[in-house]
């Protein structure tokens, strides 16, 4: 008989167990669902953004100052050339490393642009189609015109070139400080400007370079800081530079000026773009909106004497509008296309 109760009790604790699995199954008013250990947290937002730029380290620091107290997000600022900084990006493609690339001139962005993503600024309406690719993979920043700088004691007011063919002239043989556009995007843009200012394409540009190269008299820099310091110093009588290098000459009082050419001469922008499969993709569109905002575009022109691409604000103080200096007709995809050609005719030319 005690057998037989034992048997029955264990029947009955089955047999609830077995009603109280299927009552919970079938009870339309649980919709708890058993929670996989195995699926990972979501990753928090970040809060940094790499930027490479070849910029000077005081209008470089100051926007990234800015920008770190007006979003919150840290900016991891690798430094070095143009040219360095582009074949960095080239070789970790696969695995980018950078968010933004900051500076150097539009037309070596252009030369590297596959690697670079479509961005179109917040505020396209407000900047100067001059200054954004046809296919939006750049943007220009700060546009760059090309001087004559000129040392006051070595050059009388009668003597100071009017263009680029004063260059020629017999009196500045030996005197004229230009860098190695194999070494200098600057330099490399001037080379392009003369050609263009010249003819490019019929070889005109070509002999008025083969002369400049004879009066250059095999005095040729290695870089384009050279050129101007070496002119206000007063070891070269006329240079071929940046403008917003040779102003800050002029503002603090030294004994130089500068001349655009008559001929026409360029004003390639500083350009900024998205690097291709960036990892922190917003923050990389954050900071390139702010570089193109009305904000930071003031302030580096109250600062740091850059032009603007904006349509709403006004040239540094003291530099001329972009309407009044006379351009020549730039050809970016030529320049960053057909660079080794140039560079390549460029060699013969000062080996002869």
């Amino acid at each position: 008989m005690k057998k037989f109760l034992t048997i029955l009790l264990t029947v009955i604790l089955i047999a609830g167990t077995l009603a109280g699995c299927g009552g919970s199954s079938s009870n339309p008013g649980n919709t708890a669902t058993p929670t996989d250990s195995s699926t990972p947290e979501p990753k928090p937002a970040s809060k940094e953004v790499t930027v490479y730029s070849p910029h000077p380290s005081d209008p470089l620091n100051d926007g990234v100052k800015e920008f770190q107290e007006k979003t919150g997000i840290t900016v991891n600022i690798v430094a070095a050339g143009t040219g360095e900084l582009l074949k960095r990006i080239e070789a970790e493609s696969a695995n980018p490393q950078a968010d933004v690339f900051w500076g150097g001139g539009a037309d070596s962005l252009a030369a590297y642009s596959q690697y670079f993503e479509k961005f179109i600024p917040a505020d396209i309406d407000q900047i100067d189609k001059n200054y954004v690719s046809s296919d939006n993979l750049w943007t220009g920043e700060s546009p760059l015109p090309m001087v004559i700088m000129y040392n006051k004691k070595l050059v009388s007011e009668n003597d100071v070139p009017k263009g680029w063919a004063d260059l020629l002239d017999p009196k500045f043989k030996g005197k004229i400080a230009y860098a190695d556009p194999a070494r200098s995007g600057s330099s490399y843009t001037i080379l392009c400007t003369m050609l263009t200012a010249f003819g490019k394409d019929d070889g005109k540009g070509w002999e008025f370079i083969d002369k400049f190269v004879d009066n250059l008299d095999g005095k040729i820099l290695g870089s384009s800081g050279d050129v101007y310091k070496k002119v206000a110093d007063g070891e070269f009588a006329v240079g071929l530079t940046l403008e917003k290098e040779a102003v800050k000459y002029v503002i603090a009082g030294a004994d130089v000026g500068i001349i655009y050419p008559e001929e026409g001469t360029s004003a390639v922008p500083d350009g900024i773009a998205l690097v291709k499969g960036s990892k922190n993709r917003e923050n990389a569109e954050a900071f390139l909106n702010f570089v193109l905002s009305k904000e930071c575009q003031s302030m580096m022109a109250a600062n740091h004497m850059r032009r603007g691409v904006r349509l709403d604000i006004d040239p540094p103080e003291g530099l001329p509008p972009m309407s009044e200096v006379k351009l020549v007709d730039y050809d970016f995809s030529w320049a960053s296309s057909q660079k080794e050609d140039i560079m390549n005719k460029w060699k013969e030319v000062i080996i002869d």
